[in-house]
């Protein structure tokens, strides 16, 4: 077996785990599955938030080392899914060493997208639109914060084309969300604009990224349990920011503080 082709496929499989959202134990685990096809006499692992750390050692042979800066993240239970499949294949000697690092890669080519646009902005209205009746709204604040939901969808569409950063993407969605919220509200009035805004506020929680780091604490991965746990914060505090200013506008617009 090509070890360094190994040591590539198994830092990839890492890396795609890491950035799509995974546990550390979980990356971990994965990566020390298959470094035990490996011919070398000791493995070793280390996986932070942010780096991938991979040695091989053998006194026979020469040691073998890579890291890997980890940067961007998102969520993607899917794709942490086909590299679990990839791993597990390539564990159970289905596919050789060669196979696994080509569809590894096929997973982070960026034309393969889990959904497109038009899915993602249905998301958005669907998530932002069926949250108001389990927050008690009425049949108008379900069509409202289906608009409001769509609003956000463009949101998003514009921040990702700005290239916007996270604190940057979540503040701007939640200034639309607000924004467009008190604008209906006040030209439909009766309507529960904290129903509408609590509800179109949901697709942007970062519920997973916070229960990721609650699990790699209880795991005993202190430093990266906290590194997520610092992003939920900014997260969460990107969307406050995002609506306060949202809604001081709107009512600055209104009359409300003038």
């Amino acid at each position: 077996m090509n070890e360094k082709t190994l040591l590539e496929a198994v830092v990839l499989a890492g890396e795609l785990m890491l950035v799509s959202g995974a546990e550390i134990y979980r990356v971990e685990d994965t990566m020390n599955h298959m470094l035990k096809r490996s011919e070398y006499e000791q493995t070793e692992t280390i996986v932070y938030g942010t780096g991938i750390f991979v040695t091989l050692s053998d006194p026979n042979k020469e040691p073998l080392t890579r890291v890997k800066r980890v940067a961007a993240r998102c969520t993607s239970i899917n794709r942490i899914c086909l590299v679990n499949d990839v791993s597990r294949h390539f564990c159970e000697g289905k596919i050789t060493v060669e196979e696994a690092l080509r569809q590894l890669q096929e997973i982070q080519a960026p034309t393969t997208i889990q959904y497109d646009w038009l899915t993602q902005g249905l998301g958005y209205v669907g998530v932002s639109a069926f949250f108001a009746p389990m927050f008690g709204g009425s049949l108008g604040d379900f069509l409202a914060a289906t608009v409001v939901g769509v609003c956000l969808a463009i949101a998003a569409w514009i921040g990702k084309a700005l290239k916007f950063n996270d604190f940057c993407f979540n503040a701007f969605g939640a200034f639309v969300l607000a924004f467009s919220a008190m604008t209906i509200c006040h030209s439909y009035p009766g309507l529960n604009s904290d129903t509408i805004i609590v509800s179109a506020v949901m697709p942007l929680v970062p519920g997973v990224t916070f229960t990721t780091a609650i699990r790699d604490t209880l795991n005993g991965d202190y430093a990266a349990g906290s590194a997520r746990i610092l992003e939920a914060i900014v997260v969460g505090l990107a969307v406050a920011f995002g609506v306060g200013a949202g809604l001081l506008v709107a009512r600055s617009m209104e009359g409300g503080l003038l």
